[in-house]
């Protein structure tokens, strides 16, 4: 046997220890393997999943404890009993109101929202398909307070309320324009309710009629908060 067919021998011993070598080391680090996913990492991942630990919720608060648990001050309590017997039915209808093309106008000038459609009648009788001006639907939507009578200090519908605020809307919809020189008037159907410690939660569908049309011309939700 010449040298270079001796180192040749040596290397493929050498592989072949190589390879038994790893083959005997493989299981014991499987086994280590399986020992850290299984009885270190799992528990960690299915932390979340674990029924116990899915009860504790470290977002908790107050407001979102059971009715219950709930502890209304007198005066909320109060006034939570009476509009709960209202709940689901129409609490309030208005007067009607005409929507004059002065008031456009003059709502187009602070909005800077001046379209023909609401702003030229001749060019409207012309061109547009209501053959008339309308009223912006945001307009509409701004005559809620007036249309349901909530601005007038003489008939408070929440008299125990030391504070009404507008909370915002949930949705909002103008199915049909309002053409200038119409009249509409609006109607509140009480549809959610929310006590708190110190406040109520009021969640009104808002419905503005026109004169004469089938069709409404805003259906919004409003939400007020009460506070007293």
């Amino acid at each position: 046997m010449n040298v270079i067919e001796f180192i040749r021998e040596k290397k493929r011993n050498l592989q072949h220890q190589n390879v038994q070598f790893i083959a005997k080391l493989e299981p014991k680090f499987k086994n280590l393997s399986d020992l850290f996913n299984n009885k270190i990492t799992m528990p960690f991942k299915n932390t979340l999943n674990n029924p116990w630990f899915s009860q504790f919720n470290p977002l908790d608060t107050e407001e979102h404890k059971s009715e219950e648990l709930l502890i209304q001050i007198p005066e909320a309590e109060k006034t939570y009993k009476n509009l709960l017997d209202k709940l689901d039915t129409v609490t309030f209808i208005g007067e009607w109101h005409c929507v004059e093309q002065e008031c456009i106008d003059q709502f187009a000038e602070v909005t800077g929202d001046k379209q023909w459609i609401h702003t030229d009648p001749i060019r409207a009788a012309q061109e547009s398909p209501f053959k008339s001006t309308i009223a912006h639907g945001f307009l509409t939507l701004s005559l809620i307070p007036k249309l349901t009578n909530t601005v007038d200090l003489d008939s408070n519908p929440y008299p125990e309320a030391k504070m009404v605020i507008n909370f915002g809307l949930n949705q909002v919809r103008f199915p049909y324009p309002v053409k200038a020189g119409t009249r509409v008037r609006a109607s509140i159907k009480l549809v959610k309710l929310e006590p708190m410690k110190r406040s109520i939660e009021l969640v009104n569908e808002v419905s503005i009629e026109v004169e004469n049309s089938k069709r409404l011309a805003c259906v919004a939700e409003t939400v007020l908060r009460l506070y007293f």
